[in-house]
């Protein structure tokens, strides 16, 4: 489903890429001046449809960078059917702006019809695998496009799993030839949570797999850590990013930050040193962004 002209494969082709999610409380800023990264993600639940303001930044946007479409709500592994009205605006939204991907998460969040608005994880079973692989497949027919597929933060484990949380996402990737998005602050938490080793997960998803990185911030909530998106990212996070370069390669890099929210310009420069760090790992020197 992938093309030579694809501005996911272009993006990622070049030389290191970093960006951050567009937040309503920038909008007036960016419609008057743009934004200052090599691309932006929007999370895709608040531009479906036409008009209004928040369309009038992602015009603006587009204009100058290319768009990463990011879901919350598909519920890729829950049970209730898949929503052909919004995987029917999804992709009409996708080729408007020509999205770079479309992601969501690995996971649940609906059940008989309700929305939990959380995003909670899979048991790592054989069952679980079939019924998320199968789903994959009817939304990527839907949509005409392969998507990404990002890990979720964990605070419990399921007695029924059978599989590592990195060989469960592997497999869904390889069976439903999807793409993932690695949110390394995830795996830095979900690993501190339920002590498991953050490297053994990198370790254990295929390169070729991960087309994207997410970065965020976490809080420590005495005894757990709390994947919020309320702050900067930490210096251990900051480390593992570079591990996982070294793996994935110099991909692009969105910083997620949705609580506390700074001003645009302190995103900006979050990204700036996403795109510095990997510049670092891969050419052994930092440069400004072009």
């Amino acid at each position: 489903m992938r093309s030579a002209a694809d501005p996911q494969q272009a993006l990622s082709s070049g030389p290191p890429r970093a960006g951050f999610g567009l937040r309503p409380k920038h909008y007036r800023e960016i419609l008057e001046r743009g934004i200052r990264a090599d691309f932006a993600e929007a999370t895709s639940e608040n531009f479906l449809g036409r008009g209004g303001r928040a369309h009038a930044v992602l015009e603006r946007v587009r204009k100058d960078r290319p768009i990463a479409l990011h879901g919350v709500s598909l519920s890729i592994g829950g049970s209730d059917p898949l929503n052909r009205a919004y995987l029917d605006e999804l992709r009409a939204l996708a080729e408007r702006i020509e999205a770079l991907g479309i992601s969501d998460h690995l996971c649940f969040g609906t059940f008989r019809g309700h929305y939990a608005h959380d995003l909670w994880p899979l048991p790592y079973t054989e069952e679980a695998l079939l019924h998320v692989v199968s789903r994959v497949h009817e939304v990527q027919a839907r949509l005409g496009r392969r998507i990404l597929l990002e890990n979720v933060s964990s605070y419990v484990e399921y007695r029924a799993s059978a599989l590592s949380e990195w060989e469960f996402l592997n497999e869904v990737a390889a069976r439903a030839e999807c793409g993932i998005l690695l949110d390394v602050n995830n795996v830095f938490v979900s690993a501190k949570n339920l002590g498991f080793s953050a490297d053994d997960y990198l370790n254990g998803i295929a390169p070729t797999r991960v087309e994207q990185m997410h970065l965020a911030g976490h809080s420590d909530g005495g005894g757990f850590l709390l994947d919020d998106h309320g702050s900067a990212v930490t210096s251990d996070v900051w480390q593992l990013y570079e591990r996982a370069l070294a793996r994935f390669g110099p991909l692009p890099t969105i910083i997620e930050w949705d609580e506390c929210v700074p001003a645009l310009s302190e995103l900006e420069a979050e990204a700036e040193r996403a795109r510095n760090v990997a510049m670092r790992v891969f050419l052994g020197s930092e440069s400004p962004r072009a």
